[in-house]
């Protein structure tokens, strides 16, 4: 989750400026392992031309061997509070931007930024500095993570701040987002929860359960109504029981529903992982990062609004209390985790990472897959899927040094 701009970790990750990878001359990357959404490509190619995959490679192909790596389309991350020191709910403009060039060293080529609790008023300010960006292209839009969620799940969240989801408070926000609101998570069992609901779906932003304490039935209510994400399923939630299911239960079994997922080894037991996929499938989650400010920066001490956060070894914790504050996961990271430790199949963590959250996004036709149309968004793996390159619309952002 964000922090804001005092004391800090000391290892500020090395920064890697985009290198044009074509110069004005398609490049075919050819020899690579290519996973694609119709399956895994042995001995493929990915031909790109300015700043998009192409079906053919043109007479002035330039070829690069990438033999013995594996191409992945660039990380999709539609649930991110910062890295790289930088806080997306309070950070200057440079600030916001250092946060998403450090995820962008990840393999994150497409990011979607996130607030946490606030009061009204700030958040509505911070959706305009926020919007400009989206405008820009540098974010894919905002994430309202709170401040409409239940005290009883409110993780880092600064209780005073928390409100029920009057639609009109909703409304406010995502007006002042100027039309680049993605995601509102809220508490849907709480009074005008399911009002709001209908009220984001009118108005395609993404209505998201989470931080909520609502029962099944109040939480297939609200899936009736258009919530279509589960926000960090598990998470700021009631445990599944089996007299009282809870909202896991039914988000769990509604194929309407998306989950997230934060795959850092903290967050969820891969038994959770793994039931997860069993329900939902490969097609119906999404890995996300629920990055704060440590991320790619270094432990150390940050602020959550007033809350004090302890990153010790990687995992962010509220200093009183305990109770985890986001994580410092990187999406690379997340990849590697799933298809060694988790043994997932490639195809199905590349979904995960890319196609799912594109689609939730309303932008599979431009990001998400490796197929002719789409930027030339990209993530090169070794061996050992440790990340060589990342290219973002043609250039890389990680240059391999390929020759």
């Amino acid at each position: 989750m964000a922090a804001d701009q005092g004391a800090r970790g000391t290892a500020r990750p090395a920064t890697t400026h985009p290198q044009p990878a074509t110069a004005g001359t398609p490049v075919v990357l050819s020899g690579a392992t290519v996973v694609l959404p119709t399956g895994t490509v042995q001995n493929g190619r990915v031909i790109i031309d300015g700043n998009k995959i192409i079906g053919a490679a043109p007479e002035n192909a330039r070829i690069t061997d990438v033999t013995g790596y594996t191409l992945v389309p660039g990380f999709v991350d539609i649930h991110n509070h910062g890295g790289g020191g930088a806080s997306f709910t309070s950070g200057t403009v440079d600030e916001v931007l250092q946060g998403i060039h450090t995820h962008r060293l990840h393999g994150t080529t497409t990011l979607v930024a996130s607030t946490v609790t606030g009061d009204m008023d700030f958040l509505a300010q911070r959706a305009g500095l926020l919007s400009e960006l989206a405008e820009q292209g540098d974010i894919a839009g905002i994430h309202f993570e709170g401040p409409f969620i239940s005290p009883c799940r409110k993780g880092a969240h600064s209780e005073e701040l928390l409100r029920d989801p009057d639609p009109a408070e909703v409304r406010k926000l995502i007006d002042a987002a100027r039309g680049k609101a993605r995601m509102v998570t809220l508490a849907t069992e709480l009074p005008g929860g399911v009002d709001s609901v209908r009220l984001l779906a009118e108005h395609g932003v993404i209505a998201a359960i989470g931080h909520t304490d609502a029962t099944y039935e109040q939480t297939v209510a609200a899936i009736d109504a258009g919530a279509t994400v589960a926000t960090h399923l598990f998470n700021a939630m009631p445990a599944l029981g089996h007299r009282t299911p809870g909202p896991i239960a039914a988000l769990l079994e509604d194929e309407r529903i998306t989950v997230e997922l934060i795959n850092d080894g903290t967050h969820l037991h891969p038994a959770a992982l793994q039931l997860a996929f069993h329900h939902k499938g490969p097609d119906r989650v999404a890995f996300i990062t629920d990055a704060m400010d440590a991320a790619g920066f270094g432990d150390g001490r940050y602020m959550l609004g007033p809350l004090e956060v302890e990153v010790s070894e990687g995992v962010a914790r509220l200093v009183e209390g305990g109770s985890i504050a986001g994580s410092t996961l990187t999406l690379d990271r997340a990849f590697k985790r799933a298809v060694t430790i988790d043994k997932l199949p490639v195809e199905d963590a590349v979904a995960a990472l890319s196609a799912n959250p594109a689609r939730l996004l309303g932008m599979s036709d431009s990001i998400g897959s490796l197929e002719p149309g789409r930027y030339a968004d990209l993530v090169l793996l070794d061996a050992d899927f440790e990340l060589k390159g990342v290219m973002r619309r043609g250039e890389w952002v990680v240059d391999p040094q390929l020759g």
